[in-house]
């Protein structure tokens, strides 16, 4: 069910219960100079922060339109049932002791109590409205009113009361928290801040995504509207659920699964919250993407140099200069200066802002974006004017072009926060900190996602099975998967009257082992089978004709994930696969060519495209492997998991010699 988040996100009247808690919300929303009436409720004082506090809800002038409930989790219930018989636009849950602390009934009875009223939390600090200046927040904060600006929106109230004491000059509309979620969820309280035309972008802390797919479907949303989203996803080193039972497991846990969803939305994705303050700044002026080829200048070889170093792991290009660019740069920078990419223009033009200005937009039209790396002098020890001329030539050039200028400071401290403000406001993203802007700048360039794409839904968590590899190679065949002739019996005396249909040499393996590798359980290159002996603890054998020729191993996998609904993981396969940790992870949908575009993100992957003079492995028929096992598991519910390792690639095909793979058991 969608609820109507607008009165309790932008409250006419607001009401507050409790104490101490609703004393702070009310200093709070008479700092922000909230323009409405604010109600407190007490049964015992008669008025409460300066304000004529009422004995009951019913006794109020009406039904508030956002209440802050500061008042233990038992009279929590109670107060959220009053609230929603009498018509109230929502409500901040503020007391812990629910879920988080072992009593889910407890929760559950609140989520009943509230029916159709939206409840944010329980064990929840609350949303401020920096717009209206209307704040249900019990606490400090470091924001000031604005008329336009990016939402915060966080699973962690500590976190994003941090956020807000940033000096940095992004303008915030709203920050929010979710606490325990138990109604209202990531993806539905994202779409009603989104929803505000004066919200330019998102910014999101996540511990945990509650609704893959609505959330896919709020990034296409925001797109279309022009508002970029930036996440900082926590949790990323939680080792997956049943790693032991495959590589695949350990190889795509929740930091792989979730960084390929988050790419595949469209979502941008930051590793700090300093990055993601950044990126909400170039969204917030520039929309929700810049382009990749960008443009550095500096006044200093050493800036020149460090941009370059510090770049390189981004994979953020600077391509050179064109020939006329380069022709009309040497001639306003004369013949000393050596024209490239970054430019180091020296200093021969500073405090000319004429000159300086036709050297900025020269090089800057020439690209997507720019960043002009400058640290003014701070304003309480130094005089910054003799930079006010550089400053003002990167605003021009942004304003000759139509190209992002990114003036870009060094170290953060040296951008004073009025400056950035002022800047801003006139649609110029001053950057804190090289390293932090140039993370921002790549988190800028995500892609869009794919138009309608959806993961699929996810399933509960199941008991399985694992299928002895004979069983799985029928599988696999039955599904247009390439597997090597074979023969299976239960004994090795048996195995020999089979043989005679297979080819040496031959593949000798023993089933009823997860890794026969590692349990000695696979004996290659046999000639024949005279002279073998039992394989301990094999509960049957297999017998495959030995698959030559191969270029290079490659494993594919697939599995469900509890979030995501599918994955796939794709990487250098064999023995070595989980030492070489080389892989990439996609989402479930996806098309042979973002598999093929995944493939080429792998470090190794000069070893497949012919490094050296070494023959190319055919990767499309890898990724054909892929696509035909995804819509296997898509089709076939019951299917857990699909892990070839490794899949031997040739010059042209793909053959699947060893299968792992789970169902769940009825």
């Amino acid at each position: 069910m969608k609820r109507d988040l607008s009165r309790l996100l932008r409250p006419r009247s607001i009401a507050v219960m409790g104490s101490v808690w609703a004393e702070n919300v009310i200093a709070q929303c008479r700092k922000m100079g909230f323009a409405g009436p604010v109600w407190p409720v007490h049964p015992t004082k008669p008025a409460i922060g300066g304000l004529k506090a009422w004995p009951n809800l019913d006794d109020l002038p009406g039904a508030p339109d956002a209440t802050f409930i500061g008042v233990n989790r038992h009279a929590t219930l109670e107060v959220v049932g009053a609230l929603s018989a009498m018509g109230a636009g929502g409500a901040i849950c503020f007391a812990s002791g629910w879920t988080e602390a072992g009593a889910p009934e407890l929760q559950d009875r609140l989520v009943r109590a509230a029916g159709a009223m939206p409840v944010l939390g329980p064990n929840c600090y609350g949303v401020i409205n920096y717009l209206d200046g209307a704040l249900l927040w019990p606490d400090q904060h470091g924001g000031r009113r604005v008329e336009r600006g990016v939402a915060l929106l966080s699973q962690s109230s500590n976190i994003v009361i941090n956020l807000t004491m940033q000096a940095r000059g992004l303008p915030v509309a709203y920050v929010a928290c979710l606490g325990n979620a138990a109604q209202i969820g990531l993806a539905e309280l994202a779409g009603a801040l989104l929803a505000d035309e004066r919200v330019t972008a998102l910014g999101m802390y996540v511990e945990g995504i509650d609704d893959a797919p609505a959330l896919a479907s709020l990034a296409e949303t925001a797109r279309a509207a022009g508002k970029g989203i930036v996440c900082v996803k926590s949790g990323k080193t939680e080792a997956a659920r049943d790693a032991a039972a495959s590589h695949t497991a350990a190889l795509a846990g929740g930091g792989a699964a979730s960084s390929a969803f988050l790419r595949q939305a469209g979502i941008a994705e930051v590793n700090t919250l300093s990055e993601l303050l950044e990126t909400l700044k170039i969204f917030h002026t520039h929309g929700p993407r810049i382009g990749n080829r960008l443009c550095s200048l500096s006044c200093s070889g050493g800036e020149a140099g460090l941009v370059s170093d510090l770049a390189a792991p981004f994979g953020l290009s600077f391509p050179p200069p064109t020939e006329a660019q380069r022709q009309r740069l040497g001639e306003i920078l004369g013949p000393i200066v050596a024209i490239a990419n970054p430019l180091d223009y020296h200093t021969f033009i500073w405090g000319d802002g004429p000159r300086t200005t036709d050297v900025f937009t020269t090089m800057l039209q020439g690209y997507d974006a720019g960043i002009f790396v400058i640290d003014p002098p701070r304003p309480d020890r130094c005089d910054p004017t003799s930079f006010q001329p550089a400053l003002d030539a990167i605003v021009a050039a942004q304003a000759a072009t139509g190209r992002p200028a990114f003036p870009v400071a060094s170290l953060p401290e040296n951008f004073d926060e009025d400056r950035a403000i002022g800047m801003i406001a006139g649609g110029v993203a001053p950057l804190m900190g090289l390293e932090t802007s140039l993370g921002a700048l790549k988190a800028a360039q995500t892609a869009p996602g794919q138009p309608g794409w959806r993961p699929v839904p996810a399933l509960g968590s199941r008991t399985t099975r694992t299928l002895d590899e004979a069983e799985g190679k029928a599988l696999l065949k039955a599904a247009g998967v390439a597997v090597p002739r074979s023969v299976r019996a239960p004994t090795l005396s048996a195995l020999k009257t089979g043989a005679a249909d297979l080819a040496a040499p031959f593949v000798l393996k023993g089933l009823g082992f997860a890794h026969k590798t590692e349990a000695g359980a696979v004996r290659i290159g046999l000639e024949s089978l005279d002279g073998q002996s039992e394989i301990p603890g094999a509960v049957g054998y297999l017998l495959e004709e030995m698959v030559t020729g191969t270029v290079a191993e490659v494993l594919v996998g697939l599995r469900r994930d509890a979030v995501y609904g599918v994955t796939l993981t794709l990487g250098l396969g064999g023995v070595t696969a989980e030492v070489l940790s080389d892989t990439v992870t996609l989402v479930w949908p996806v098309t042979e060519a973002e598999v093929l575009g995944a493939m080429r993100r792998l470090r190794l992957w000069p070893l497949l495209d012919g490094y050296r003079g070494r023959p190319k492995a055919d990767t499309g028929a890898v990724a054909a492997m892929a696509l035909a096992l995804g819509r296997l598991l898509a089709a076939r519910p019951e299917l857990e998991e699909i892990e070839i390792n490794p899949v031997l690639v040739l010059e042209a095909g793909a053959i699947a010699v060893d299968a792992l793979i789970r169902e769940a058991v009825a």
